[in-house]
Parts: C-alpha cells; structure tokens; sequence
C-alpha cells in the first residue's frame, strides 16, 4: 500500500513537471518568436518617429509596451503580433498619446532641432529612425540607440533647445562597440 502511494505522488510530480515545461517554448521557438514580433513591428505602415513601441515575450505571450501617436497604430501592432505562430496571448499595453495641437507642433520643432543638425544628420538616413521623439503634454522623451555617448548628449542638448518643452528625458542607449 505504501509503495502504491509513491508511484502515485511520482506519477503527479511528473505530470505537474511536464504541465510546466509546456508554458515555455524551447530557446529555439523563443527567439524565432521575438524575431518575427520585431520584423512584424518594423513593419507597421504608420510606425514612426514620434512613436515607441517596445515588447517583451516571455513565453507564448507578447506584451507591448510604449507610446503611439495614432489609437490605429496600437490595434494594428496587436493584429500584427498575435497572428505569429506560437503566440497564444498578446498583452497590449501600449499608450495611445493625447491629441495636442501644442504637441504636434513640438514634435515638428524637436525633430528638426535633432535630425537637421549636421552632426545628427546620419541618423535621418533610412525609414526607421534610431531616435525616437515621444512628446505627452509638452514633456519630450527621447528613446532608442546612437553609436556613442556624444551623440546622445548631443540629442538631449538639441531637444532642450526647442522652446515649449516642460522637460526632456534622455533615454537614449549607446550602441556597444565592436
């Protein structure tokens, strides 16, 4: 009787062991996962400058993270995710930014300020710019990558020169050299 009820508790750890084990995809499936999110994403047709869009996957769930100008920009990210084989789940938390007429007018002004300096200039170059320019009630974040650390000082120094902004947050990262 006793041996009975050790193949039982064997028997269930192995079947709550196995249950685990499924939640998570094999590395492989992983990274194929967050590869194609970020193609899928890239790929937005309205995905912009003044937007952020960033996620996690953990799992077979997505979560989507960041600030988008236009409410279509946020459905059409989720749309676009969750019909990736192996998503079971897309957690979309993505900030759709308040209309502003004051906002709209700063974004024009920030990105002619960081793009059209001549120093910056080689970030303009290509559709998906490395420098993102998120602006919510006069309040600039600037996210994404630059090579080097004069560069992202450089961008928050441009950003702070445009006049109607109540703060600049530098978030920019610095691309590790090779």
């Amino acid at each position: 009787m006793r041996r009975n009820s050790w193949v039982v508790v064997v028997i269930l750890l192995s079947l709550v062991t196995l249950g685990f084990a499924q939640d998570q995809p094999p590395a492989k499936a992983q990274e194929r996962i967050v590869k194609e999110v970020r193609h899928e994403l890239l790929m937005l047709p309205y995905f912009g400058v003044f937007d952020n869009i960033a996620y996690k996957v953990d799992g077979y769930t997505v979560t989507l993270l960041g600030q988008v100008v236009r409410p279509t920009l946020k459905s059409d990210a989720e749309n676009a995710v969750k019909h990736i084989e192996g998503v079971e789940k897309v957690d979309n938390q993505i900030e759709v930014l308040p209309l502003s007429p004051m906002d709209d007018r700063l974004r024009l002004e920030l990105y002619r300020a960081v793009y059209g300096y001549p120093a910056l200039e080689k970030y303009a170059l290509g559709v998906q710019k490395p420098i993102r320019i998120i602006v919510k009630n006069g309040h600039v974040t600037l996210e994404g990558v630059v090579d080097n650390e004069g560069d992202k000082n450089l961008a928050g120094l441009r950003a702070n020169g445009v006049s109607g902004t109540f703060s600049i947050t530098n978030n920019l990262q610095v691309t590790p050299s090779k």
